[in-house]
């Protein structure tokens, strides 16, 4: 049976990736930081298929007992999809300072902590995958969207360099970049460019791609 984790697996492109797998007959891992959503889908699913683990993933050592706890008793770790992320519009001088720390925080440490600590576990997995969440965003600098597409341009940028480098190991890493997706992280968010350009995909659309 392969084995798949996803971070930010409580709702969005991680909840309909998890749903879609898992009903694949793949075992998935949950991870996330909000509990409650975490220990919902935990009901739903089969437990010898499905195991959560609440965690801040810009917490290195959150990070590394989650996987070591995830990983007992399964044989390998076959993909790492790191979808946690977190977005916020507007002129870059209002939104307050820490506001953009924690997009970087999620969105860059996040994948790097989740990567670092998932190598030794992917490894092991013939033909492991790691997929990281990014966006259209990381094309271009979108104006209102400074942090959060200089966050994507990183995620890019890693993503590129790691899938040389581990290309070693036979771990193929990719992301996913889509434009403007109904999830709950765009709920309440306005700009010109989401105007113009529609939001016409759904988190299920993304998860197939995944």
């Amino acid at each position: 049976m392969k084995t798949i984790l996803i971070t930010g697996a409580a709702s969005g492109i991680g909840r309909a990736t998890a749903d879609l797998f898992y009903n694949a007959g793949w075992r998935v891992g949950l991870f996330d930081i909000a509990e409650s959503p975490l220990l919902e889908m935990a009901r739903t699913y089969d437990r010898e298929r499905c195991r959560i683990q609440v965690v801040d993933v810009t917490q290195a050592d959150q990070v590394e007992k989650a996987f070591a706890q995830f990983m007992q008793g399964i044989g390998q770790l076959d993909v790492l999809f790191n979808c946690a992320g977190v977005l916020e519009i507007g002129d870059f001088e209002t939104i307050p300072l820490q506001r953009h720390h924690q997009i970087l925080d999620i969105n860059n440490k996040g994948v790097l902590n989740c990567s670092y600590l998932a190598l030794p576990y992917l490894k092991n997995a013939p033909g492991a995958r790691v997929i990281n969440m990014s966006s259209a965003s990381s094309l271009y600098g979108i104006p209102g969207f400074a942090s959060y597409s200089a966050s994507k341009f990183w995620v890019k940028g890693f993503t590129e360099a790691l899938n040389m480098e581990w290309s070693r190991y036979g771990i193929h890493v990719s992301d996913v970049e889509p434009p403007f997706v109904k999830t709950p992280m765009l709920n309440g968010k306005q700009a010109k460019i989401i105007d113009r350009m529609g939001v016409n995909l759904a988190a299920g659309d993304i998860a197939h791609a995944v």
